[in-house]
């Protein structure tokens, strides 16, 4: 698009557009739909631009993990670290202090890769909330994050069969989402009970107004360590395959934990 420098990401399917000229806020979330409407793959647009700290804002305001991952890479690279290990620490929105993100360099023939880790925000708790659906009335764990908050969907939930719905199952992210007063909402379908799990994302921005089935979600997967750890009152190492594939997450009960993942930049407009 003309006037626009923008690249585009892969951070394990999410994929990811990162717009370095400036816009204001009021003018992202058209931005974001431009780019959206041309790049039918793109699930998310963020803003980046470098300061004391590089820093990244999402077009709705909310915070993505992974997201943050294709801000570090795409930081490291502007400061020539296209090689070997790094650390960022970035200023992403919805974030009350920078986060820390560590890369790793991977050779590739084709375009730059980095395998990436996030010590992500901590959660300011897990509640419990009452919602209804299509007459069904439960009690579910809302995981409350930073910039978002997730619902944990286990196969045991009355509503984990609305994966299977997924007209249903968009209108009521919304609608919960409003009902719950939250800036984002995720619902996490998790299946399994080992340390390999399937989670399948959907995540609603009112924002940016977007609802999307996303390949991966990395704030997603970071609330179901953290849940999973309170919930069984020790560390846990869990491998969530998403969609788009496999993120890796470690938790203690304390709400400490890392994500890890990867992310490769795919083209530059």
């Amino acid at each position: 698009m003309s006037g626009l420098k923008y690249s585009i990401w892969d951070p394990t399917g999410n994929i990811t557009a990162l717009v370095e000229t400036q816009t204001s806020i009021e003018q992202q979330p058209e931005v974001a739909a431009r780019i959206m409407a041309c790049h039918p793959e793109v699930e998310q647009v963020g803003f980046v631009s470098e300061g004391l700290l590089p820093r990244l804002r999402m077009a709705g305001g909310e915070f993505c993990g992974n997201a943050s991952m294709c801000a570090a890479a795409w930081s490291a690279l502007r400061r020539g670290e296209d090689s070997g290990s790094s650390e960022v620490s970035l200023e992403v929105s919805g974030a009350a202090l920078p986060i820390l993100i560590r890369l790793e360099h991977v050779p590739s023939d084709g375009e730059v890769e980095f395998r990436a880790s996030i010590l992500m925000p901590r959660a300011s708790g897990v509640e419990l909330a009452k919602l209804e659906a299509n007459g069904i009335e439960a009690i579910v764990p809302v995981v409350k994050m930073q910039g978002i908050s997730h619902i944990v969907l286990d196969g045991f939930s009355p509503f984990a069969r609305l994966v299977d719905c997924r007209p249903d199952a968009e209108r009521l992210v919304r609608a919960w989402c409003v009902q719950l007063g939250f800036d984002g909402l995720g619902l996490m379908f998790l299946q399994g009970s080992e340390s390999e799990r399937n989670l399948t994302p959907l995540v609603y921005v009112p924002g940016s107004d977007t609802v999307f089935w996303e390949h991966s979600c990395a704030s997603g997967s970071a609330a179901v360590g953290m849940y999973v750890a309170m919930q069984s009152g020790r560390e846990q190492s869990l491998s969530l395959k998403e969609p788009g594939g496999t993120l890796r997450v470690q938790s203690n009960p304390h709400g400490d934990t890392w994500l890890y993942g990867r992310t490769s930049r795919i083209g530059t407009y």
